[in-house]
Parts: structure tokens; sequence; C-alpha cells
């Protein structure tokens, strides 16, 4: 089973329409045909009922509470990872790492190449 399978799943059972939950998921209509059957064959039945009108299986019905949460969380891994991103401190360059490390002697690092960074201080 894969992310972007419950995802459509989520979709059409909150548009019942192939085409809008399609856009909605920003594919193509036979995309979001081709993933849903996919999980119905990884699930061994069918979890909607195409015909009069599309509305869920008992499988469907069964399996959407545990698609929401695993949506849920997925989402909130998301949030997550995107906040820690932000927060993150960027990683100085090498460059920078050697200007800030002076010895105490008041003489500055070089920058790999023999040639001093900073002069010395006194």
């Amino acid at each position: 089973m894969e992310m972007h399978q419950i995802r459509y799943f989520l979709a059409l059972c909150d548009e019942l329409n192939f085409t809008r939950a399609a856009r909605r998921c920003g594919v193509t209509q036979p995309s979001l045909t081709n993933a849903i059957r996919a999980l119905e064959r990884e699930l061994g039945g069918s979890v909607f009922q195409r015909k009069p009108r599309i509305e869920l299986t008992d499988l469907g019905r069964a399996v959407r509470p545990y698609l929401q949460e695993i949506g849920r969380h997925a989402a909130t891994v998301r949030e997550t990872a995107r906040v820690m991103a932000s927060e993150a401190a960027p990683v100085p360059s090498p460059q920078v790492i050697a200007a800030t490390t002076a010895t105490t002697n008041g003489i500055a690092a070089t920058n790999g190449s023999g040639a001093p960074l900073l002069r010395k201080l006194a």
C-alpha cells in the first residue's frame, strides 16, 4: 500500500466522483482509477461500488478509519519535519569555521591553502 493510494482513496471518499477526486489530488482520472484498482487488488476486494453511483462498500467503510488515521499521521510527520527544518541552524562553511577559529596567541587559522584568513592580532 502506498501513500498516494491512501490519499486518492480519502479524496474519493469525500468527493464520491473520480474526476473531482483526481482534480483535487492533482492527477489525471485514469491515474486515480489505476491507483484505486491497485489498492483494491492489495486489499482483496472492492472499496467502492461504482454503479449506479459511487459509494463505499463494506470493505471500504471498514478500512476508511484506518486509512484516515494513516493520512493524519503522514500530515503530522510532514509538518514536524517542516518545522524542524525551519528551526535548524544552517551549517557553516569550512571557511567560516576556519575564520572564527583563532588561536589564543592571536594568530588565526588559514583557509586551507596556507593563506591566512586573519592577520596576527597585535
